[in-house]
């Protein structure tokens, strides 16, 4: 049985060549539109606890485990093959830190950690999937693919453990987008994740351009950067996603998300050919045409960080983006980054604004990731043993207080109650409290469309920013893929 739900799953993913996920971040509940929303709304609604400290403590003595409810895990050896995408520090060091703690505690469990590349993991896991070499604890960013493992057999569930063993405090949110069908399938273990333009404040400075609120003064603001033989925006859309968030900012901010949430149903005239989507599909090829992306903006690679370089060398003044750049821009030159990079939200549609259109509407995720565990035996019965290992792993180890503050420290927010009270780095300070402000969090459309839409919702894009399509034409691909999406 398994291995035919597999079947339909390897069929609409592996048609395509290559599959990326959003950054180190996204994801959104599988259960639907409606389900998501519903989700997304609990994110402002979760930040108003306690503050939790994030100071890292001293070396613990003794197991992390010792005084908590948590399952008695075996002494006899055992082997746990983790995948993550951390490839880089800070994130490959933290995740690393938090294996070699348990594996500390805990010598007779090894964990084969496997670092994957980010654009091509997703094809790899379903292709470990398919071969039977699903790793025992993998990572993803949840919504619908989340569902597809676990409905193809390749995921716990774990709503009886998160129950009744210890576990975090994560804000509602991010146990709502562990959540399908009612089922708990993952423990979150990397962070809030907010999506703003990042700009180089002494490069605005140097020519008198103010911060834009509204989509004219942003398009006026680029202007003012070719003039000065600047390019406006760093993109890199190799990867596909981060063109889309262009495109889903400009969607969200002529419509709020009635067009998307109507789009994703297809019901009451709902389609990809709508206003919004119209709007945004032709502002950004208005863009492409102005100069306003660098050359050869499909060819540039997120992964190889060819958008940040643009930035670096003064090439480039802004790049809208995940909040896990803070980290990663401090990672490659915390004194240059704090001298030059400052941070806004996407500007405001001014007329969709006069007519009623909430513009608070976010990008991001409250997840940021999630650990979901594969732990069975040779007959499909639950590996308990190996389930325990992985549960205490994930919530005492990638949640423990080191980890906490090394994430803090790199400029993650975790999905924990009271972290967002902690923040000390300005960039990310604002971005969280922008998070916490939206009306409604719209997860990045790659997590929220089921499998197969978003490979063609990926390929829209490749076909937008060069040129090849219209906007309307790619809302009909994306139609039609949805369509057939709903129909199986």
């Amino acid at each position: 049985m398994r291995n035919k739900i597999m079947a339909v799953l390897f069929a609409s993913v592996l048609s395509v060549t290559t599959l990326a996920g959003c950054g180190s971040q996204p994801t959104a509940p599988a259960g639907g539109a409606s389900d998501t929303g519903a989700a997304q709304t609990a994110q402002t609604d979760t930040a108003k606890a306690d503050a939790t400290t994030a100071d890292a403590p001293a070396a613990s003595a003794g197991k992390q485990t010792d005084g908590k409810n948590l399952p008695e895990l075996t002494t006899e050896p055992m082997t746990i093959t983790l995948w993550d995408i951390s490839t880089e520090d800070p994130n490959k060091s933290i995740s690393e830190g938090a294996v070699a703690r348990f594996m500390a505690d805990y010598p007779n469990i090894t964990i084969n950690q496997v670092h994957q590349q980010n654009d091509n993991y997703k094809q790899q896991l379903v292709v470990a999937m398919s071969s039977g070499q699903c790793p025992n604890i993998y990572c993803h960013w949840g919504g619908g693919p989340m569902a597809e493992y676990y409905k193809s057999g390749f995921a716990n569930d774990i709503t009886d453990m998160y129950a009744k063993y210890d576990h975090p405090e994560f804000v509602d949110a991010a146990v709502a987008q562990s959540t399908y069908d009612g089922k708990m399938l993952a423990i979150p273990f990397s962070g809030l994740t907010g999506c703003d333009i990042f700009y180089n404040k002494t490069i605005f400075a140097q020519l008198g351009i103010e911060v834009p609120t509204t989509i004219d003064e942003l398009e006026a603001v680029c202007e003012k950067l070719k003039e000065n033989g600047i390019i406006p925006f760093s993109l890199a859309n190799a990867s596909k996603w981060t063109g889309s968030m262009y495109y889903m900012y400009l969607v969200a901010r002529h419509s709020g998300n009635a067009e998307f949430d109507a789009a994703y149903t297809q019901e009451n005239g709902g389609s990809f050919t709508s206003p919004a989507f119209i709007y945004a599909g032709t502002k950004i090829q208005d863009w492409v045409k102005k100069g306003y992306f660098p050359d050869g903006v499909n060819s540039l690679s997120a992964d190889d960080n060819q958008d940040r370089a643009l930035l670096y060398d003064g090439s480039a003044a802004m790049m809208l983006h995940g909040s896990w750049q803070v980290g990663g821009i401090k990672a490659d030159n915390e004194e240059w980054y704090n001298e030059n990079i400052g941070v806004f939200r996407f500007p405001e549609d001014t007329e969709a604004k006069a007519a009623g259109v909430p513009q608070n509407v976010e990008i991001g995720t409250a997840i940021g990731m999630g650990l979901t565990f594969n732990c069975f035996k040779e007959d499909g019965s639950v590996d308990q043993d190996m389930l325990d290992a992985c549960y205490v792993l994930a919530t005492q180890y990638f949640n423990d207080d080191t980890y906490n503050a090394a994430q803090v420290a790199a400029g993650t927010v975790p999905s924990i109650k009271g972290f967002n009270e902690n923040i000390e780095d300005p960039n990310n300070k604002y971005i969280i409290d922008e998070f916490f402000k939206a009306s409604n969090v719209q997860l990045w459309y790659d997590q929220y469309l089921p499998a197969s839409v978003t490979e063609v919702h990926k390929n829209c894009m490749t076909e937008l920013f060069g040129l090849e399509k219209t906007p309307e034409e790619i809302g009909q691909e994306q139609d039609a893929a949805m369509q057939k999406a709903l129909a199986e």
